[in-house]
């Protein structure tokens, strides 16, 4: 991508004004926060707007959305008070071609689960735990320059079963003191569009004041943004009549012999 990537970051914006021990670890928000650490690793290589779910169309109007190529999302208690519109247009963005990160417990918004098309439930625990985040997939895009493990010192704990499809790519799985797993980075694809979804992130806990998860989800953005000329119309079928691969063969074939003589007539060859 020859500019930098445009990235909406999406919080519900709820718990901070609501809870006073929120408020404490995150005063601006966790969207601020988040935002906040993907410029620090990005540094140029990024541009930043936040919206959250009190603003007029949640922030996502169609203007936002066509000027988004990765929309990071994080919800917990308004699940259902996100507009099912507003869903259809990020699911049909994402089809699209635009990156989507989900974070922590917005395993269960929507969007997500429109996308995944399974419950997305799965088993937790509330209360001061200890997460590691192991890498399962060094050689991930997502892995790159992440410690092994990340030490999460106060979390809450996600376990398996997790009902989810099978993830594409794998690139974490989280262990806990109660000996639960679970599998906190994983990798989809949906029509033209990439989704990495990562567990760590209570609102409870200052995971996303945690350096390496700034990390992860600087890599995440990357990994999701589109590559040049990939954000555009949904894959659709196309009528293929017979011989339309001879058609194809043939237009190729001219035009590689005109690269050809043209190279020949500039002395290249």
């Amino acid at each position: 991508m020859d500019r930098p990537i445009r990235v909406t970051v999406w919080n519900e914006f709820i718990h901070e004004r609501r809870d006073e021990s929120v408020r404490a670890i995150y005063p601006r928000g966790m969207h601020a926060v988040i935002g906040d650490a993907l410029v620090r690793e990005l540094g140029e290589r990024v541009t930043v707007r936040h919206a959250t779910l009190d603003m007029p169309e949640h922030g996502l109007t169609d203007e936002v959305l066509e000027a988004t190529d990765v929309l990071t999302w994080w919800g917990h208690w308004a699940h259902q008070d996100v507009s099912d519109e507003i869903v259809a247009k990020v699911v049909d963005r994402v089809r699209r071609g635009m990156g989507l990160v989900v974070l922590h417990s917005a395993h269960f918004s929507k969007v997500f689960r429109t996308l995944m098309g399974t419950s997305c439930r799965l088993r937790w625990r509330g209360g001061e735990d200890r997460e590691l985040v192991w890498t399962v997939n060094p050689a991930h895009p997502i892995a790159r320059d992440v410690p092994v493990p990340i030490v999460i010192p106060e979390q809450e704990m996600y376990g398996e079963f997790f009902d989810i499809p099978a993830p594409d790519e794998l690139v974490f799985v989280s262990s806990f003191s109660g000996g639960e797993v679970f599998r906190s980075g994983c990798c989809f694809y949906r029509g033209h569009g990439k989704i990495f979804y990562f567990s760590p992130g209570d609102q409870e806990y200052p995971v996303y004041h945690h350096p390496a998860v700034g990390r992860v989800l600087a890599n995440g953005v990357e990994w999701t943004a589109p590559a040049a000329g990939v954000l555009g119309s949904e894959y659709a079928p196309e009528l293929c009549e017979t011989g339309w691969y001879d058609e194809e063969i043939a237009k190729q074939g001219a035009a590689q012999a005109e690269a050809l003589a043209a190279e020949a007539k500039a002395g290249v060859r």
